[in-house]
């Protein structure tokens, strides 16, 4: 592995998750949207690290803001259902076709802008993280995923019990700024219900959006030469 691609991997996933945590046992509540910028910096870092042309470059940013837009627009599409949302699905898809440093900033960004509509709050960044971690898993595991259905599906599922279990650490740090391991687990059994509603949602609309849109993005790769 490239010294380049470890430096990105570490910001994405040393840097980021510092920075959320640190947010949140350091800072109070109501400094939550500066910690969110800085997380949306820092999620920024390995994309434009990655540009290898001025053309290729300004292609892929397109990409990546049509992707968020989705992303975006889908969540405030299924407003009306409660934690049935395609945000997740997307943030899989886009990782998958567009590597891990799109996917990761699809996922952050898609909590950040949709946080303006529904709301933003210490929960953000904490958000912003466990999408763009979703989204660059599925970027590591592209080569099983674009092939096997199951996988995808399997993977779409875990991935809601993987955002229920980051989301859970912010509801157990709210009562007092310590992380208790008790509370922690109580909070996600009696959050189960909601876990299982993420998990069928994202295989559902992964079943549904996969392949249209990932051959989609093939075509343009191709096309444009990304």
């Amino acid at each position: 592995m490239k010294k380049t691609q470890i430096l990105k991997y570490l910001i994405l996933l040393v840097c980021v998750p510092a920075a959320v945590l640190l947010g949140a046992l350091v800072f109070d509540d109501r400094k939550y949207i500066f910690v969110s910028a800085c997380v949306a910096v820092l999620s920024c870092v390995p994309f434009f690290m990655s540009f290898e042309g001025k053309k290729t470059s300004t292609k892929r940013l397109v990409l990546l803001a049509v992707m968020v837009a989705f992303s975006v627009a889908g969540r405030y599409i299924f407003a009306f259902l409660p934690h049935f949302k395609p945000v997740t699905a997307i943030v899989v898809i886009t990782g998958i076709y567009l590597g891990s440093e799109i996917g990761f900033l699809c996922g952050a960004l898609s909590a950040l802008i949709s946080g303006f509509i529904f709301g933003l709050g210490p929960w953000t960044p904490f958000q912003m993280f466990a999408w763009g971690l979703i989204g660059l898993l599925s970027a590591l595991l592209s080569a099983i995923l674009k092939k096997n259905k199951i996988a995808l599906c399997t993977f779409g599922a875990l991935s809601g019990v993987l955002y229920s279990l980051l989301l859970d650490v912010v509801s157990t740090l709210w009562y007092d700024g310590a992380f208790n391991l008790s509370r922690y687990l109580a909070l996600f059994v009696t959050a189960l219900p909601v876990t299982a509603v993420y998990a069928v949602s994202n295989v559902i609309f992964l079943f549904l959006l996969a392949k249209p849109m990932g051959e989609k993005l093939e075509r343009i790769k191709i096309k444009y030469g990304l």
